[in-house]
């Protein structure tokens, strides 16, 4: 017995005629029979019942027929997963991102990864740093991009650096704080607050000046657009990174604060933006192809485009 005989047998199942399964194989009408014949023979009992027209299989032939079907699924699969990890234009890849990552440097990325390899099938998840890291758990994503603090520390993990990315406040144009000489943070909770999942570190900051033992804001999504949409429309007070804001932010359409008691670059507020992956994982070709162009992209100049 063979996985040959196996499609063999799964293929006359399929056309239920010895002649139509041999030419869907390729072969010969008495080589195909023979195979069949050969099988049975394997497993000392009659597989189709050959005075049905329809050459139904008998109830042994079911069971031959239920197990063939994995085995062949699973060489198929097996032999797929070997050439995705061992040759960079097969297969796919999947991996993931924080929302502010999704907006440029992934995008760029991606755009460069597959002009150069267009055959590879590429999913990307873009959401919460929390849920990427499940996901990854659960081997549905080879690697993923955001804020690495959460992770340095796990040996489940391991973390590659990307650059900092640089937290911000920042509100509509007309909001009422911009009319203040200056601003203290304990102007901020006066209004609502909107961002996508932040970091322990900013969590427990906005919780101190604050005077809470918590913080939770009153908008959190992981979808940017719902987010800015939001800043724009009311009095809401958004939390995020130049990455994901710095289009609308040089355009006008939003202003950036600044608070006279929080230090401009308070390394809390910042995102220690990097590339997550499993500990003792093998990435496939692909993968490591995709996170040196990131790491390539992000080496880059950034334009000082939001000096203010």
């Amino acid at each position: 017995m063979d996985l040959r005989q196996l499609r063999y047998f799964i293929a006359l199942t399929e056309h239920r005629s010895f002649v139509r399964a041999a030419d869907a194989m390729g072969i010969t009408q008495p080589a195909f029979s023979r195979s069949i014949q050969g099988l049975e023979q394997e497993f000392g009992c009659v597989l189709i019942d050959r005075g049905n027209k329809d050459l139904r299989p008998t109830p042994e032939g079911q069971v031959v027929l239920q197990h063939a079907l994995r085995l062949v699924q699973g060489a198929a699969q097996l032999s797929c997963e070997v050439l995705q990890m061992t040759k960079l234009d097969a297969g796919e890849l999947h991996f993931g991102c924080g929302p502010a990552p999704a907006v440029q440097l992934v995008p760029q990325a991606l755009a460069r990864f597959l002009k150069a390899h267009p055959n590879v099938r590429t999913r990307l998840e873009v959401d919460s740093w929390e849920k990427l890291s499940r996901a990854l758990s659960r081997e549905e994503i080879e690697f993923f991009i955001a804020d690495v603090r959460q992770f340095e520390a796990d040996p489940n993990f391991q973390t590659l650096p990307l650059s900092p990315r640089r937290g911000l406040f920042f509100c509509r144009p007309g909001h009422p704080l911009l009319a203040k000489d200056s601003l203290s943070t304990n102007d901020m909770f006066d209004y609502p607050l909107a961002t996508t999942l932040i970091p322990p570190g900013v969590r427990k900051l906005l919780a101190n000046l604050s005077g809470k033992t918590d913080f939770t804001p009153q908008l959190l999504t992981e979808h940017l657009p719902t987010l800015l949409r939001l800043v724009l429309d009311s009095d809401a007070i958004g939390i995020g990174t130049e990455e994901g804001f710095a289009k609308e932010i040089q355009q006008g359409h939003l202003i950036r604060l600044h608070w006279r008691n929080l230090p401009a670059h308070l390394d809390s507020l910042n995102a220690r933006c990097g590339i997550v992956s499993r500990s003792g994982y093998r990435l496939s070709p692909a993968a490591r192809e995709m996170i040196d162009t990131l790491i390539s992209l992000d080496q880059q100049p950034v334009p000082q485009a939001l000096a203010g």
